[in-house]
């Protein structure tokens, strides 16, 4: 009999607390607000999701367009340090004539 009603108040003492923190979060209206505040979670957490891998793709996206460019101007580089060192090399003799 003791142990009975220890559990029933420790039940409602439960019951009492969870009852005083929804009436101080979600105040009057918190039978209503708790399955409209769970779905907003979850679109909020699908759209912070989707923004961060909109991020990534992003990311991902400039990161290889700058090596491209980076690629390019070494290969540009490459082509002008070889014109140079071919040029001297063709006009360095007297030509000679028919």
């Amino acid at each position: 009999m003791a142990r009975d009603y220890d559990s029933q108040l420790l039940e409602s003492v439960g019951v009492r607390r969870r009852r005083m923190r929804d009436a101080l979060l979600f105040g009057v209206g918190r039978a209503r607000r708790t399955a409209d505040e769970r779905l907003g979670k979850v679109f909020a957490g699908i759209a912070i999701t989707a923004v961060l891998c909109a991020g990534c793709v992003g990311w991902s996206f400039l990161q290889h367009t700058l090596e491209k460019q980076r690629a390019e101007q070494e290969k540009l580089q490459q082509q002008r340090q070889a014109l140079r060192y071919e040029a001297p090399a063709h006009s360095s003799g007297p030509e000679k004539g028919p």
